[in-house]
């Protein structure tokens, strides 16, 4: 199918592609420019952490914190019904993104200002990470790591809460220099209890308001106009708006949930669908491609 582009994981039955030939050529384009124009912006949650472990659902950077037990159960039971009242929302095919915004700010704000009553402790962050279930995909080490040798940024772009997040890629020992997050950061105060949240909220649909707000980053990479993005659902499909003179772009969705009414709108907007696979096989060979398989 992929003549001359030879990566075999791209026959994988959980790989799907509306034009397989328009994925063949940008990726043969950008192997001509090398691995150094070359820049990865992922998201986070159900991205590059696993959706389902022996078929029970894996937390999101908000679920560790909500499940834990720096949570009362009356905050837990609140965030609870936020949860069952929005998600559907989130997720929900028939409805436009600019209906969803508002009540996904909504369901943001309402759940950082529940958080914020509970004077969460920073210096218990790092073993509620260690005691949750949160899992990155298999593949992970090598996909950190092989970006990281070859000196290839990777910018990790989520609505979930940053300092969780960090803690994630820090104790699976991943976080390299390569790195950069942007992302939902608590606001400790000097004894280093969660006063409130920093800056401009991030949430699924306003990535694209995120990427333009951090310009400067991308100005740092403009010799990067080759770019490999990857999310889970349609409004990670921004993230790479703030890249100036973008030359190539391979978007690369993951369809983890309710798969038959999602489908078509995945692959009528990424160029590579990868269906329930909880692996980072398909990216790991694609970045072993475009840096020669070194």
């Amino acid at each position: 199918m992929l003549s001359n582009v030879k990566i075999p994981e791209l026959s994988n039955p959980s790989v799907y592609m509306k034009n397989p030939k328009r994925v063949q050529e940008i990726l043969q384009s950008m192997v001509k420019a090398g691995s150094n124009t070359v820049q990865v912006i992922s998201d986070f949650d159900m991205t590059l952490t696993r959706f389902a472990f022996n078929g029970k659902r894996c937390p999101t950077c908000h679920n560790i914190l909500d499940n834990s037990k720096l949570i009362s159960e009356d905050c837990k039971e609140k965030l609870k019904e936020l949860l069952n009242i929005y998600y559907p929302i989130e997720i929900d095919s028939s409805r436009s993104i600019e209906e969803k915004l508002p009540l996904m700010v909504e369901w943001w704000t309402r759940a950082h200002e529940l958080l914020v009553q509970q004077e969460i402790r920073k210096d218990l962050l790092a073993m509620v990470v260690r005691e949750s279930d949160a899992m990155l995909r298999d593949g992970y080490q090598l996909f950190f790591n092989h970006l990281h040798e070859h000196s290839i940024p990777l910018l990790i772009f989520s609505a979930g809460i940053g300092d969780i997040l960090e803690e994630v890629i820090l104790q699976a020992g991943v976080f390299h220099s390569n790195v950069k997050v942007f992302s939902n950061y608590m606001d400790f105060d000097e004894s280093g209890v969660l006063r409130a949240f920093k800056g401009e909220l991030i949430h699924i649909y306003n990535k694209r308001e995120g990427a333009l707000l951090n310009t400067g980053h991308f100005q740092e990479l403009r010799t990067r106009p080759n770019v490999l993005l990857m999310g889970d659902s349609l409004g990670d499909l921004t993230m790479a708006d703030g890249v100036q003179d973008m030359e190539n772009i391979v978007k690369i969705g993951f369809l983890n949930d309710k798969v038959e009414e999602r489908k078509q709108s995945y692959l009528d907007s990424y160029d590579i669908v990868l269906v329930k696979d909880e692996t980072l096989e398909v990216p790991n060979a694609i970045l072993l491609y475009l840096t020669g398989n070194k």
